[in-house]
This record gives C-alpha cells, structure tokens and sequence, in this order.
C-alpha cells in the first residue's frame, strides 16, 4: 500500500503493533462516542469535537494495527489521510454517517 509518501514526509513511524495500545485506543474510542449523544442537547459544537476525538483514536488503532505510528507533524491530518488510504472514501463515508446516528 502507498505508505510511501508518509514515510518520506516524515508523517509517520514504523513500530512493531502493540495489542495493548491497539486496545487501549479502541476502548477509549468507544468510551469516547458515549459521551457526545449524551451531551448532544446541552452542547452541539462540544459533542461533535468529543466525536472527533473518537474518530482520531479509532484510526490511530487503525494506524498501530498496520506498524505506523504518526509524527507530531501535521498528526490528525495524517491520521485521516493515512485512514482514507487504508480504508477507502467509498467505505469511510458510511463509517461516519453510522456515527452521526
């Protein structure tokens, strides 16, 4: 797959997978999405970034599982990118429109 790019703009770093961060990413995504339904009627704007913030540890984990590791260079960019990559647009949309339900 085309980690190339990433890799050669110093985005991001390969690292052996650790399951424990792999898990560790994913369950507090998880805890994350509870929080902005919860807040939707108090806080619109406050409950998307909580979102947000769900979405970047989800495709961290994503990230870890394949051996990279992002930069502090440009990191949420890269992390969405490097998402979009693995993933596919055809197959993220439907991703994010189950979190909005």
């Amino acid at each position: 797959m085309g980690y190339e790019r990433f890799l050669k703009g110093n985005l991001i770093k390969r690292q052996k997978p650790d399951f424990k961060q792999i898990s560790t990413q994913l369950q507090g995504s998880l805890k994350d999405l509870k929080t902005p339904k919860a807040n939707l009627k108090i806080d619109l704007t406050w409950s998307f970034a909580i979102a947000y913030h769900s979405m970047i540890r989800a495709s961290k984990a994503l990230m870890y599982s394949r051996g990279y590791l992002p930069t502090a260079k440009h990191s949420h960019k890269t992390i969405v990118e490097f998402t979009k990559l693995v993933l596919g647009v055809r197959n993220i949309i439907p991703l994010l429109l189950d979190l909005i339900e």
